[in-house]
């Protein structure tokens, strides 16, 4: 039975990784997968997932306009599709959400998302809310704060490396502009 999943983090947990090795469980025993990512985020090159362990695939880019049930379905109809892969996840309307509910629900196909809970100001994404609310099933990636802790905030920064409270709440980046933290290291800068 076909399930919508959510697995969500703050940055740097793996979540490319995971999904590039889902994808490659699926490939390895002969079946396909349909990559998906956003195309707002092209660090890695418009339609492509990539990790920073240097491992990556080809995908299809959506914009927040695009029907992903009606692209799913015509990639299905071209050749059957046994999972769907979603990176970025945090990027998807509302919508959206509620096609990719279709796929799974009318089409049969896992749809597995990968992406971010809350943005720099630790409020939800547009897709993670849906996501949260609609998935069946929720699965959290982990990684550390500085200081040891599970890092479930992050915090925005800017060029000389110091924490951000105000800005648009999408603002691409990695490493250099986004760092993973724990609840307690992000309450200074938005909540004290």
């Amino acid at each position: 039975m076909a399930q919508l999943y959510f697995y969500y983090s703050s940055m740097n947990a793996g979540k490319s990784t995971a999904l590039l090795q889902s994808s490659y469980n699926y490939r390895e025993r002969g079946m396909n997968t349909f990559v998906l990512t956003a195309a707002i985020d092209d660090r890695a090159g418009i339609g492509k997932v990539a990790s920073r362990i240097g491992i990556e695939t080809d995908a299809y880019a959506f914009n927040s306009s695009d029907d992903l049930s009606e692209i799913i379905k015509k990639q299905h109809d071209k050749q059957h599709q046994h999972c769907i892969l979603i990176d970025e996840s945090q990027f998807l309307s509302k919508a959206q959400v509620r096609q990719l509910t279709y796929v799974v629900d009318c089409l049969g196909i896992p749809v597995l998302c990968y992406g971010i809970k809350t943005d720099f100001q630790g409020e939800l994404f547009p897709g993670s809310h849906y996501l949260l609310a609609w998935a069946d099933k929720l699965i959290e990636l982990k990684t550390i704060c500085h200081c040891g802790r599970k890092a479930n905030m992050i915090l925005r920064l800017d060029s000389n490396g110091k924490p951000v409270s105000e800005g648009a709440q999408v603002e691409i980046g990695g490493n250099d502009s986004y760092e993973s933290v724990c609840r307690k290291h992000f309450r200074p800068f938005f909540w004290d």
